[in-house]
This record gives structure tokens, sequence and C-alpha cells, in this order.
């Protein structure tokens, strides 16, 4: 059981987000403003957002494709129906293997722009296209047998062992997490720009969310390498 429960944790990769990362503790104040709820798009929002996709899917299928790999291109691109859900813009797969690109509503309001929409689009279709999910599941099962071997062969107890393959499924997958999101925003620069947007314009969008930073075994690059990876592949283009 605990070796599926590693496996499904890397199943859905969430990619882009403006939920805010832990910070460290602090004092309570004695009054706490309410959370902000998520913003609902609007029709004309929607609407964009159906334009977007018309023009990016065929793009993004026809990348996948000439990979030549034997994976699924057929994308499925929905808007999560979850009306409460924070920004963020995700990649998984169902169960016959399909990759669905799933939208929040509240990201798609936050959206300034076609070329956003179509950027980020792009670069959730490429973490498919790159084979991100199953490198992941990959390296956090290699980290989990590692530390839980490690742990095992020490002679420790079934607690300490459960804890070390918690931590090596964490470091596992991690350990090329940004690599993964950096080689997405390249991918996802090309696609934006062969389905007539800008994505120089689009990953603008960054300089508006949350810095992740550069932190150690974090799962996000610092937005300015983000922004920076684009331009340089959008000037070679």
């Amino acid at each position: 059981m605990r070796w599926l429960i590693l496996s499904c944790t890397i199943a859905l990769g969430g990619c882009v987000t403006t939920t805010e990362s832990g910070q460290p503790s602090q004092p309570a104040p004695t009054k706490t403003a309410a959370p902000k709820k998520p913003s609902k798009p609007t029709a004309a929002e929607v609407a964009r957002f159906k334009q977007v996709v018309a023009r990016v899917e065929p793009v993004a299928e026809r990348v996948c494709r000439a990979q030549k790999k034997n994976i699924n291109c057929d994308f499925k691109i929905v808007i999560d129906s979850r009306a409460d859900a924070p920004p963020n813009a995700y990649q998984t797969l169902d169960k016959s293997g399909r990759p669905i690109l799933g939208f929040t509503q509240s990201i798609i309001a936050e959206m300034r722009n076609s070329d956003e929409l179509a950027f980020v689009l792009g670069h959730e279709a490429s973490h498919h296209i790159s084979g991100h999910i199953p490198q992941g599941q990959q390296n956090a099962m290699a980290g989990a047998i590692l530390l839980g071997g490690l742990a095992a062969l020490a002679g420790a107890g079934s607690g300490v062992i459960d804890a070390a393959v918690d931590v090596g499924a964490t470091v596992g997958g991690r350990s090329y997490s940004k690599n993964f999101e950096l080689e997405a925003d390249s991918i996802g620069a090309v696609i934006a720009h062969e389905a007539g947007y800008d994505p120089v314009r689009g990953v603008e969008y960054f300089n508006r969310a949350p810095d992740p930073g550069n932190q150690f075994l974090g799962s996000h690059p610092p937005n300015a390498q983000r922004i920076e990876t684009v331009r340089r592949v959008a000037a070679s283009l």
C-alpha cells in the first residue's frame, strides 16, 4: 500500500500556481482577515480560454506526435469544476493514459490575456510530451527504495523504515522537478509561438505569481529563471 500511495502522489503535476508556499510560523495576530475567495471567470474570460484551446491544442498534439514516442497525444483540456479551487493549472492522466490538462476557474480569471493562457497551456502539454510524470514516479520510487533499504539494513524498526521511505520518495521525486519545469517552459514557449501567440508576453504571468525562490528540493525554479528561459527560447525562434 505504501508503494501505491507513493506512485499516486506523483501522478498529478501541478505546475503553475499562485498559491503561496509554506512560510515560517509567526505569532498569531489578534484578528485575521478572511482568506480571499478564488475569483470566478466571466463568460468572456471562459470564451477567451476556449478560443486559445482551439488554436493551441492541435499544435500541442502535432508537437507531441513529432516526438515519435509511444504515448497518447490526444489531449483533453478541461476547466476544473471546483469553484473554490485556488489558481492552478496541471497535467495528469486518466485511467486509459489519456493526457488531461486542467485549469481551475480562478487561474482563468487571473490570466490577463490570451498569450498568458497559451503559454501555460503549452507548458502543461509539454510535461506530458516530455514524459515528466513517469520520470517523476521512477525518481520517487528509486529514492524510496534506496533510503528504505538503507534503514532496513541498519536494523531500523518499521516506523523508521516507513519514514525513510517517505523522505526518499520526496527527495527522489523532487531531484529533477526544477529541470522538468524549465524544460516544459522551453517547449511550451515553442508551442505558444507556433500557435500564433507571444510566449514572452505570456510568461509575464510569473511577474505576478508568488516567487518560490531557489529553495533546496523545491518543486519549482525561481520565477526570474523561468522568465529568462522563455525569453532565450523565444529569441531563437
